[in-house]
């Protein structure tokens, strides 16, 4: 049975469109637009929340990415994960849900400069906050990526998600600031899976500038 991935282009579900084309699976796509789209009765049947990604696999659906990651790397790509009894499966796991928090901070910080269309809407105080937050998560990521080539010491899914997690990060932080990490999102990046998961020409964008920086307030 194909796999189906319900996917809004440059939203989280680009970590789980990633992974599914590094395992070379073949699956459907369903593309949606955030707003209504994503309210439809038949679609919050399937993710309650009305989010992605949502992926549907015969039985099974999983509408958290980062469960996703784990289900499609336990099912399908064993050797892009890492299973309890591996000496890196504890790192494997810590890398995996420290990517979901550089994934909040993104989302939020995403709320404030992009979906907020009011300014009157918007507090440059959290936005600051929030990205002080966010340069402190990527410190800790660029140390442990020098002289590293990928988080672990192979590509493994974990890629897909903290390569991601900097793809948001680069909007509202600079990635200069962070050497190691930078050069780990260009090999990324550099990889044929990634430009295939980036939204197709003419998609409606999430982000339409390179980068956002915070106004004064």
């Amino acid at each position: 049975m194909t796999l189906t991935l319900h996917h809004v282009p440059q939203a989280r579900s680009m970590r789980s469109l990633w992974l599914l084309h590094e395992i070379g699976l073949p699956f459907d796509l369903i593309v949606h637009q955030i707003g209504p789209d994503l309210r439809q009765l038949e679609y919050l049947k399937l993710s309650g929340a009305g989010r992605v990604p949502c992926l549907v696999d015969g039985d099974v659906v999983l509408s958290e990415s980062g469960a996703i990651t784990e289900y499609l790397c336990a099912t399908y790509a064993p050797e892009l994960g890492r299973r309890a009894g591996d000496s890196d499966w504890p790192v494997w796991l810590q890398w995996l849900h420290f990517s979901e928090t550089i994934g909040a901070l993104v989302a939020n910080l995403t709320l404030q400069h992009v979906m907020l269309f009011k300014p009157q809407m918007r507090s440059p105080v959290l936005m600051k906050l929030e990205r002080k937050r966010l340069e402190v998560l990527l410190g800790v990521l660029d140390r442990h990526l020098e002289g590293r080539e990928f988080v672990l010491d192979q590509f493994s899914g974990v890629d897909t998600n903290i390569g991601y997690g900097l793809f948001g990060a680069q909007k509202f932080a600079p990635l200069a600031s962070f050497p190691h990490a930078a050069a780990y999102f260009e090999r990324m990046q550099a990889r044929p899976a990634f430009v295939k998961a980036l939204p197709p020409e003419g998609a409606e964008l999430i982000y339409k500038q390179d980068f956002y920086e915070v106004p004064n307030g």
